[in-house]
């Protein structure tokens, strides 16, 4: 068996293993650097003229998870889980567009002139779309680093449910977030107490459509 082979058969392992745990050891921690390296690895998700939308905001302050219980639909993994990432979407994401692309310039990926260039096209776009559609963007774009973070954390031995049932205005006041950050999931981390229940899908044959429906 090829080094290869055995990475991706690694790769669908995770991918197979992930399950949504609601049942986690609230004595086992995970550090900072921990959590760090997760969202470092899940931050390659792709994104919308790579603006990056996505921000973090890690819960790890056990009186602080109590308080998010309530306001969470009373869902115990909370605060059993080690943290509970809230993911976020920067509305106001094209504001990074010149260090983004000022960061590719110096790395060698393209030219000064295109990096200047792809930065005033962004700022140009995004702030010319409908409110409506730029809170679409963000949010989907923060749909896919949440996936991203859910298969890392898995790889490395933690497990993860995404979180869409918990009052938003409650959330996004308990924690101070502004109005500029759409709340997307929380996302609880942590060592699973109990695996996760397997599930099934539907067969693919009856969900996909080649050319037309």
């Amino acid at each position: 068996m090829t080094v290869q082979t055995q990475l991706d058969q690694s790769f669908y392992q995770v991918l197979s293993d992930r399950r949504s745990v609601r049942h986690y050891d609230n004595t086992a921690k995970m550090t900072e650097a921990e959590i760090t390296e997760i969202l470092e690895i899940a931050a390659k998700a792709p994104s919308s003229s790579n603006m990056q939308p996505w921000r973090f905001l890690v819960v790890t302050d056990e009186a602080l998870k109590q308080q998010l219980l309530p306001i969470s639909n009373n869902q115990q993994q909370v605060v059993d889980a080690a943290a509970v990432i809230v993911v976020l979407g920067d509305l106001e994401m094209y504001k990074n567009a010149e260090k983004i692309y000022g960061s590719m310039a110096e790395a060698g990926l393209m030219t000064k002139e295109m990096s200047e260039s792809f930065a005033a096209n962004s700022q140009k776009l995004y702030t010319s779309i409908p409110k409506e559609r730029l809170h679409e963007v963000t949010v989907f774009d923060a749909g896919l680093v949440s996936m991203q973070i859910m298969q890392v954390a898995k790889a490395k031995g933690y497990d993860t449910v995404p979180m869409g049932g918990y009052d938003r205005d409650k959330v996004r006041a308990l924690l101070n977030i502004p109005e500029r950050y759409a709340l997307n999931i929380l996302l609880p981390i942590g060592k699973a107490s109990q695996t996760g229940h397997p599930s099934t899908r539907l067969p693919i044959n009856d969900i996909t459509f080649f050319n037309k429906m």
